[in-house]
């Protein structure tokens, strides 16, 4: 199941960037929602907010290792657990998507152009959202398991139980 949320999101990703880069000029714009979302043609060699320009080996090995470390996730701790499945499906799709980019075109191919607030958010692509999306959901279910892991430990009552 959650390879299919990773296939999903991997196929959506490489549509949307087709679409973006054998449709449109480099950094040509479509209002799409006038002072907050664009569809704008961009392109990056490196990381979010552009940070890393051209290390592609840098990527190319730490991407490895991520899509390594998420299936091994998904294999071992991941059945029964949705929230924590559907997470690492969403990073996974996210994290080969660009890495396909990388791989094949030597820079990640970026569309979504929001304005929030005033505050120009840095161009982004399916694959960035559900990387974001994963490590929310993440952050949302570690959060989870450490509160009811507390609860079974300290009980209703506040205090700890010792097991006997």
């Amino acid at each position: 199941m959650y390879y299919i949320v990773a296939l999903f999101v991997l196929l959506l990703d490489q549509a949307t960037k087709w679409i973006i880069a054998n449709k449109m000029e480099y950094h040509e714009s479509i209002k799409v929602i006038d002072h907050f979302l664009y569809i704008t043609s961009h392109r990056n060699q490196g990381a979010a907010w552009g940070i890393l320009q051209g290390q592609m080996w840098f990527f190319y090995l730490i991407t490895v290792v991520v899509i390594i470390g998420i299936v091994y996730y998904i294999q071992k701790h991941a059945k029964g657990k949705p929230l924590l499945g559907m997470s690492l499906g969403l990073m996974l799709g996210g994290a080969i998507g660009n890495f396909i980019d990388r791989a094949i075109r030597h820079e990640v191919v970026d569309f979504i152009d929001t304005y929030i607030f005033s505050y120009d958010f840095p161009i982004f692509n399916v694959a960035d959202a559900a990387l974001t999306v994963g490590v929310i959901l993440l952050m949302i279910y570690m959060f989870k398991e450490e509160r009811e892991t507390k609860e079974k430990s300290y009980g209703e009552s506040g205090t700890q139980h010792s097991g006997k």
